[in-house]
């Protein structure tokens, strides 16, 4: 599967007053393959906007290569920018124009024909709003206005940074549908964020950063299972009845809320029904217990994202 996005041993440090320097991206190396979401996932201050604002030549890096679309960046963004769309950090609007004449104006300077403000208005659910002053807009409208402004060209690679930062959940679940639906058409969208529940339920695949580095890559369920099962959890009417079964059978169980853990793999699922009917105990769920995507955060990197909102 051919990358869009390659990043191999890419440095940013900052230099400070009086010698000091601080390194954002330490040698980081990173594929992105065509089509769907990607996250690029890491808790605030683990390199991910700098990255981001690299690939877009917006900082040049202090070591590395960077190459999106098969143009080295930044000398080659002008071949490709016509394909990328992006959105770092809050988008830029005029907040006493309406949401169509932000678009109209920002088409005009991309040479953009002026139809497309209809429809990427429409892509976004803002249609029926776009004639309304972008000051009156939600935090989760403008959100959306920023990437009509950022679909505006009709770009096979969409770069967001946080894109639902700050949002409450009805806007986060918007922006999680839309990334979603975008991913689904085709495009490639490499996503970043600190939200881990975003990641999992948005992206096909994951990055995981931590202090400019990258720690693992790979689908979202290859970086959930890392071929590891915590044991089967078992759902029944008794559970205290069902633990005293297991355990007199050999079998390592315990509570787990209103469920049992049954410190076993899955091939034994067949025993575990067994033992329950055999006393009466129908199960009405046997499922493995996998790690978690915040279990795979804090062995990796030791640390977890920032609060997620509530």
């Amino acid at each position: 599967m051919p990358a869009v996005i390659e990043i191999e041993g890419l440095r940013k440090e900052y230099r400070r007053l009086r010698g000091r320097s601080t390194v954002a991206v330490d040698g980081l190396d990173l594929a992105v393959p065509e089509g769907g979401v990607f996250g690029f996932l890491g808790p605030n201050g683990s390199g991910k906007t700098t990255t981001i604002r690299c690939l877009l030549g917006l900082v040049r890096p202090s070591a590395g290569r960077c190459t999106v679309l098969d143009h080295a960046i930044p000398d080659g963004l002008p071949a490709v920018v016509a394909d990328v769309g992006s959105i770092v950090e809050t988008p830029a609007l005029f907040p006493g124009f309406s949401g169509r004449r932000n678009l109209t104006l920002l088409a005009e300077a991309a040479g953009v024909p002026a139809r497309r403000v209809d429809d990427v208005l429409d892509e976004v659910g803002l249609g029926e709003r776009g004639r309304d002053l972008v000051k009156n807009y939600s935090l989760g409208m403008k959100q959306r206005l920023g990437l009509a402004a950022a679909l505006l060209k009709d770009p096979s690679l969409l770069i967001l940074d946080e894109p639902a930062n700050g949002l409450d959940p009805a806007g986060i679940r918007e922006i999680r549908e839309l990334v979603r639906r975008l991913g689904s058409e085709g495009r490639t969208v490499f996503v970043s964020s600190h939200l881990l529940t975003e990641v999992e339920q948005t992206c096909d695949r994951v990055a995981i950063l931590s202090r400019g580095r990258c720690v693992t890559h790979g689908s979202v369920a290859d970086v959930l299972n890392r071929g590891r099962v915590l044991g089967m959890l078992a759902r029944v009417p008794d559970p205290d009845a069902a633990i005293a079964v297991l355990q007199e059978a050999g079998m390592a169980a315990s509570r787990r809320d209103d469920a049992v853990h049954v410190d076993v793999p899955p091939d034994d699922a067949a025993t575990v029904t067994r033992l329950l009917g055999e006393r009466g105990m129908w199960l009405s769920e046997l499922r493995p217990e996998v790690v978690s995507l915040e279990d795979v955060f804090l062995e990796l990197t030791g640390e977890l994202p920032a609060e997620e909102h509530a």
